[in-house]
């Protein structure tokens, strides 16, 4: 049985295309939306910067609980960003550092022992670095004594070009805040005490101050970043420059930003993998339990670079000149079927992300054998393959160049993930 779609999200479905507008103007809008979302990701990460100086400066439960609630409101508007990516060569490079994962954690901070140890694949993957001042990277001496932001961009993040090596970003903060999640398939997100925080002998976990500079230096480079980024969408900017610069060029960005996303990355990577493997570390906010709204909140930027608006965080609406009007003047069935399957995927994501609110916790539905989380999860699946296939019919019917989306073993060769 389909659920009803909240209030918010109904309202955002009912949301009509503009009028049909020219390839410039549907371009123009498409970056004011970049805008809009890189700001608003900044604006949150400029609230959770608050919240871990508020922790570090007295910490408490409370205040950690405030850090950790600051941390889940950021996600929102970031997730909606991701549909910037593959496209957009700067947002690609750049995305890396702010979102990369999964990570292993034992780079940063003491891990449970069933984390295991250095492997041949990582050799760094219980470094430790918060417990450590000093250590060695690929033969060379590191000066840890200091935790600064360039310390974990310039010396760590992605330490001997091991992608798991992520010291930086959403995830390290993610860490830092819940702590590993070791409740497996069970309920339960990562449960790190306040006191991990706390000075003197009330410190657990040792090395309390050196954790409160790592997480204060995360933070800190994370809202660097994302000033950045909102630099490249103003007028002026870099990354609005090379969009706009061939109209048609930039119309194949919009639609490989779509595709990609909808069918390699989430479809593919972060979902039917962790089906497969039904692994609860195949999770994309693992340590918070958050990646339901992950999910939710990728699909719904497909959806609003799509129709071309985006509810901001302070509830107004950035919106203009669609895709959507674009497509239509070329196909009108394309258009209907596209606008139809990005409205059911977004139903299958809505009953994904209540189902998890409810306490069907999205690694809980990863267990092997558990068919209505694997039914939850697959039909979103399906719904972001449909849609995909819409998304090449609208390649088609604006006849730009052939646009090769990222794909992934998990839909294209799944005997290759078990080899």
């Amino acid at each position: 049985m389909k659920l009803k779609l909240t209030t918010a999200l109904g309202t955002a479905l009912l949301v009509a295309s503009p009028a049909l507008a020219d390839k410039a103007a549907v371009l123009d809008n498409y970056a004011n939306i970049a805008l809009a979302k890189y700001q608003d990701s900044l604006t949150s990460a400029q609230a959770l910067q608050s919240a871990v100086d508020a922790l570090v400066a007295n910490p408490s439960a409370e205040a950690l609980q405030a850090a950790k609630t600051a941390w889940l409101q950021s996600r929102v508007p970031y997730q909606q960003t991701e549909v910037y990516r593959f496209g957009n060569a700067i947002v690609d490079d750049w995305e890396g550092k702010v979102n990369a994962w999964p990570l292993d954690e034992g780079l940063i901070d003491y891990v449970d022992p069933s984390y295991g140890t250095a492997t041949d694949e990582n050799e760094y993957a219980v470094l430790n670095v918060i417990a450590n001042p000093s250590f060695t990277l690929s033969g060379e001496t590191i000066d840890a004594t200091d935790i600064t932001p360039a310390l974990l961009e310039e010396a760590l993040h992605e330490a001997d070009e091991v992608e798991s090596n992520v010291a930086t970003g959403y995830h390290a903060i993610e860490f830092l805040l819940w702590g590993q999640d070791l409740n497996g398939h069970g309920p339960g997100a990562g449960n790190r005490p306040w006191t991990d925080y706390a000075a003197g002998d009330a410190c657990t976990g040792g090395n309390c101050d050196r954790r409160a500079d790592y997480l204060q230096a995360a933070t800190t480079l994370l809202v660097s970043d994302l000033e950045w980024m909102v630099a490249q969408w103003q007028d002026g900017g870099e990354a609005r420059a090379q969009l706009i610069a061939d109209e048609n060029a930039g119309i194949s960005t919009i639609l490989t930003g779509m595709g990609s996303l909808s069918y390699g990355e989430q479809a593919g990577e972060r979902m039917k993998l962790g089906v497969m493997l039904n692994d609860p570390e195949e999770e994309h906010d693992c340590f918070a339990d958050n990646t339901h709204n992950s999910h939710f909140y990728d699909a719904l930027g497909i959806r609003n670079v799509y129709v071309g608006s985006y509810t901001r965080i302070d509830g107004t609406v950035v919106s203009g000149p669609s895709l959507s009007s674009l497509v239509a003047a070329a196909d009108a069935g394309v258009d209907a079927q596209l606008t139809a399957r990005l409205n059911a995927t977004m139903m299958e994501m809505t009953e994904l992300k209540t189902a998890a609110e409810a306490g069907f916790a999205y690694d809980m539905m990863l267990e092997r054998g558990n068919k209505a989380g694997e039914a939850l999860i697959m039909g979103a699946v399906d719904a972001l393959v449909d849609q995909t296939r819409s998304i090449e019919r609208a390649v088609a019917a604006l006849g730009v160049d052939q646009i090769d989306f990222e794909g992934s073993d998990s839909l294209d060769n799944p005997d290759a993930v078990f080899q």
